[in-house]
């Protein structure tokens, strides 16, 4: 039964087997099952085995083939698995946890202003931060002696170091500028939204800062009416403060539109009933707006008589405010993660 003892023997360093890679792994299936195998010498010396043994012998060659091929086959996957995992793993990442960013509350509101007017047709339109005098003031029916061109509010770019006098390149005040590039170097009908950043010589406190956001639009086409602005703001408003809202116009003065007129909402907060937030007034002021002046049309090569359009800015941190009640300014450009954090779900 020397057979017998051989196939046991090998049943036991099967069940044993081990291997540390596909290297290894290969080597152990050429030892057993390959033609010059252990097992397959088994099933040669089987051939001389007396018949009365065959059956019990040939019984036990099979199971230790089967458990062979088995565990072999199972160890295979290990290694297969391992690889896939390896695969995965990024080894240029940290070991240590990173914290998961979150979109900046001005970006998250730009974004939905953005994306209400995009449904009615507007498309975004850029330009420079560093503008000229005619882009931000000339050509936008500001007069001379405007104060809005003084040093005292506008931050003016000085030509040489140390020449203190205000010169024509400046840090534009209002995203107005892009408007007069796209009505210079477009045709109406012209649909267009300008966001960006907008500079002004104000001393930062909770209620103002140096610079800040504004997204501006204009509408230019032949027969545009002040009720086509109306309904305009009307359908943001409702999508951005929720359906009960309601709108006001109020007369103003602006140089490059006319009639002028500054909108309020009603507020978001009391439901227009009077809160210390509206002063008791259950109204809210968001934007200005108005329908473009005739010389800024002229002034952009743009026939006054054929075409009319209408014109509304906003504050970015206005709108944050209001939607999320972010009461001091300076949070928005300090970069507290703490402030930034609350967010995270937006």
């Amino acid at each position: 039964m020397a057979l017998k003892d051989s196939i046991q023997s090998l049943m036991s360093q099967v069940s044993e087997m081990q291997a540390a890679n596909a290297d290894e792994l290969e080597a152990l299936r050429i030892k057993y099952l390959s033609k010059k195998g252990e097992i397959t010498a088994l099933f040669n010396e089987f051939r001389s085995v007396p018949n009365e043994q065959k059956r019990e012998l040939g019984q036990l060659l099979n199971q230790l083939r089967q458990e062979t091929e088995g565990r072999i086959n199972e160890l295979r996957e290990q290694f297969e698995t391992k690889a896939a995992e390896a695969d995965k793993l990024d080894l240029t990442r940290t070991p240590d946890p990173i914290a998961l960013g979150t979109r900046h509350p001005l970006s998250l509101v730009r974004e939905e202003i953005e994306d209400i007017f995009s449904r009615i047709g507007f498309t975004i339109a850029q330009g420079p931060e560093v503008e000229d005098d005619k882009h931000v003031y000339g050509m936008l029916n500001f007069a001379p002696e405007h104060p809005a061109r003084d040093m005292q509010d506008t931050f003016f770019i000085e030509k040489e170091p140390g020449v203190q006098k205000p010169t024509d390149v400046l840090l534009r005040s209002h995203t107005s500028s892009v408007q007069t590039r796209v009505m210079t170097s477009q045709k109406p009908p012209i649909r267009v939204l300008c966001p960006g950043r907008v500079y002004r010589n104000e001393a930062i406190s909770a209620r103002a800062h140096c610079f800040f956001h504004q997204v501006e639009g204009l509408y230019v086409d032949k027969h545009v009416s002040y009720a086509d602005l109306r309904e305009a703001l009307l359908y943001f408003s409702k999508e951005m403060f929720g359906p009960e809202t309601k709108i006001r116009l109020r007369p103003s003065y602006f140089p490059f539109t006319e009639p002028s007129a500054e909108m309020d909402i009603s507020c978001n907060i009391c439901g227009g009933k009077g809160c210390s937030f509206c002063k008791g007034t259950g109204w809210v002021e968001i934007l200005g707006c108005g329908m473009v002046d005739p010389n800024v049309l002229e002034s952009c090569g743009i026939d006054s008589k054929v075409y009319s359009g209408y014109a509304f800015g906003m504050g970015v941190e206005r709108i944050t405010n209001l939607k999320y009640r972010v009461k001091d300014l300076r949070l928005f450009s300090e970069n507290d993660v703490r402030f930034l954090r609350q967010f995270e779900s937006c």
